[in-house]
């Protein structure tokens, strides 16, 4: 029978986000991608460092670990030539990271190939790229090299960061918070706090990651809504995951607080958020993702 991905939680990964391609890419940049091919073509040998999404894949991928029929696939979907590619293969088994499919494109926009792979989740240093693949449906978000590494504290266990509006959710409620104010928005969701928000791009992402929770496995699996929300519009957001029948361990209602310094303490492998303020505040403390959705992102 052909190979299936059917029944797995695909993440695609750009070749920046998985490694710190980003001395490479700064030739790229400043000369032409013969060059670049040059230098990873000398450096086939040589590792690539770790980079943002690393530790997200790699703690993803232990979900296999089991020995029963692999529940994720991670695969790498690149702007990279065919030589750059074979590095990042090379990186990935040096790291004992089973990935074991990938699209390299050399500089023409990937993102199409997400249909076929059925990716769940793509992440990408391209801005362009990820708001092709939100413009498709599949929850995406660009990642900052320059993000901090995700901690080594919680080695057999998975850890994931979620703002609200624009990301679980839609961004219905956001767009009321920029059109009339905190107090319209305030008075909007307590009105409707029966009525559960429309999905954002992440709930099938926060849906697959608990199906993936609910089987044995030696990785476990903690998660966080961050947002900027605050009581009375808290309760909203509780009971719209209530109806979708998925749990979050914490809840963080910062009433606009910069979120760094709590997300420094949860300490996720990755953070996704579609306000670039509340990215900017997150990146020196843990790794992260912005998704070019919503309002905000006009």
């Amino acid at each position: 029978m052909p190979a299936s991905l059917d029944g797995r939680l695909v993440v695609a990964l750009s070749s920046r986000a998985l490694f710190d391609f980003e001395e490479e890419n700064q030739l790229f940049e400043n000369s032409d991608d013969r060059a670049y091919m040059r230098l990873q073509q000398q450096r086939l040998d040589d590792p690539a460092k770790p980079g943002t999404a690393f530790s997200l894949a790699r703690k993803l991928l232990a979900f296999n670990a089991d020995g029963q029929t692999p529940r994720v696939e991670v695969v790498v979907l690149s702007r990279n030539d065919p030589i750059s590619g074979m590095r990042v293969f090379r990186s990935a088994q040096h790291y004992g990271l089973s990935i074991e499919r990938g699209v390299f494109t050399r500089g023409q926009s990937p993102w199409r190939y997400l249909r076929p792979l059925k990716a769940d989740l793509f992440l990408s240093a391209n801005e362009d790229d990820v708001r092709s693949a939100l413009a498709a449906g599949v929850a995406a978000a660009r990642v900052f090299p320059q993000s901090a590494r995700a901690s080594a504290a919680y080695p057999d266990e998975l850890r994931i960061a979620f703002d609200g509006d624009a990301v679980l959710f839609s961004d219905e409620a956001e767009q009321i918070y920029q059109r009339d104010g905190l107090d319209a928005f305030q008075a909007h969701e307590r009105e409707r706090k029966l009525t559960p928000l429309p999905a954002g791009p992440f709930k099938e992402v926060l849906h697959a990651l608990q199906r993936l929770q609910a089987g044995a496995a030696p990785m476990r699996l903690r998660t966080a809504l961050v947002t900027a929300r605050s009581a009375p519009a808290h309760e909203r957001a509780i009971r719209t995951l209530m109806d979708w029948e998925v749990e979050v361990d914490e809840a963080m209602f910062l009433g606009g607080l910069p979120k760094g310094e709590f997300l420094r303490e949860f300490e996720p492998d990755f953070f996704f958020d579609d306000q670039h303020g509340h990215i900017q505040n997150a990146v020196p403390h843990v790794p992260a993702g912005h998704v070019t959705m919503g309002v905000t992102n006009r």
